[in-house]
């Protein structure tokens, strides 16, 4: 995906667009619920927009570093080309969120609260309790600044990413990604199935 150069998320009409709609272990888990996907940068952050239209959305968890994924949640996984380490920014869909950096699903350190604080999360959900009853659509807007990911300054050329939608615990669990994830069970931290951004200048 080319990642184009904008003032903020203003400028939504250049965004590149895509969408989470790979539903990887079918067999076990059908439900598709409909994720829109829109990727820019400011020169200092990634600025990332989920829009989605789901059935009966649920969001319990309330402190950040929690288990959002059991909610309906969407994700973002990145890394660095040539880097050991890869980071999951993870965002209930009232705005509560994770952030770790890892080397595998076991071994990671989670963000600290000020950088947590960092990761800007926008949700068109108010941040209290969802236990919805129909279908609904919900809008989630993530800037995660680029020296949270690289350790410095400026604008990499590259990054490997995958963009995800699930809800381990919500009324129909489901699994969906952006670029297909090629293994038996549902698992998300797979740095080998992570796609391409080219971030324009």
């Amino acid at each position: 995906m080319n990642v184009p150069r904008v003032s903020g998320f203003e400028d939504l009409a250049s965004f590149a667009r895509g969408a989470v709609d790979t539903v990887c272990w079918a067999d076990q888990f059908p439900y598709k619920p409909e994720v829109r996907l829109a990727v820019a940068h400011d020169g200092k952050a990634l600025l990332i927009r989920f829009e989605v239209e789901e059935d009966n959305p649920k969001a319990v968890t309330l402190a950040d570093n929690g288990p959002v994924w059991e909610d309906s949640c969407v994700e973002f996984f990145v890394q660095e080309e040539g880097s050991p380490f890869y980071f999951n920014f993870e965002t209930n869909c009232i705005g509560v969120g994770l952030a770790a950096r890892r080397v595998s699903r076991s071994e990671c350190t989670h963000f600290d609260e000020e950088k947590m604080k960092r990761v800007v999360r926008r949700s068109s959900l108010p941040k209290e309790p969802v236990d919805l009853r129909e279908r609904t659509a919900w809008s989630l807007e993530l800037t995660v600044p680029f020296d949270l990911i690289t350790g410095r300054e400026g604008l990499p050329e590259r990054l490997r990413a995958n963009f995800y939608k699930c809800g381990d615990k919500t009324a129909v669990p489901h699994f969906l990604s952006w670029n297909p994830v090629e293994v038996p069970a549902p698992d998300f931290h797979r740095p080998e199935f992570f796609g391409e951004l080219i971030l324009q200048p």
